[in-house]
């Protein structure tokens, strides 16, 4: 799925929201887009809500959230905090979809981009699918979760 307006990246996460979602188009790029999108519209909603709209669609494609499948605390935290620092960093005006664009061009978007901040088995163990682990690599560049 392209993200070419902002019409796009909310029509996904009003899908997702609503888990209507096909599973096939939650990709990479649409987990991004949906990040972009909560954010923009209430970042401390976001950081709380997000988890319980990951878990939801998960089950609603069929999939389950166990100690080794579906959602992942880490990965979601990390990623918000990402997305948070693409939104706040862009020129003022930037349409969400460029927001995007330049976020899916960096280093983030790549999908292994977490493992230069975490060891592959600390990121991809029970706890850290369960609970904020801090990464053990180096630090995050970027702003903690709101409180």
């Amino acid at each position: 799925m392209s993200f070419e307006t902002d019409a796009d990246i909310k029509a996904l996460t009003k899908a997702f929201r609503a888990c209507t979602l096909p599973k096939e188009r939650w990709t990479h790029a649409a987990h991004w887009a949906g990040a972009l999108c909560l954010l923009s519209e209430d970042e401390h909603a976001a950081f709380r809500d997000m988890p319980g709209m990951i878990r939801a669609f998960n089950e609603s494609v069929g999939g389950q959230n166990t100690n080794s499948e579906g959602y992942h605390e880490t990965i979601t935290i990390a990623s918000l905090r990402v997305a948070a620092h693409a939104l706040t960093s862009a020129p003022d005006g930037m349409p969400l979809h460029e927001i995007l664009s330049r976020l899916l061009a960096g280093p983030y978007g790549k999908p292994d981009w977490l493992l230069e901040y975490w060891r592959k088995d600390t990121l991809f163990n029970k706890k850290a699918r369960r609970e904020w682990i801090e990464p053990d690599l180096k630090d995050l560049p970027f702003p903690k979760a709101p409180a």
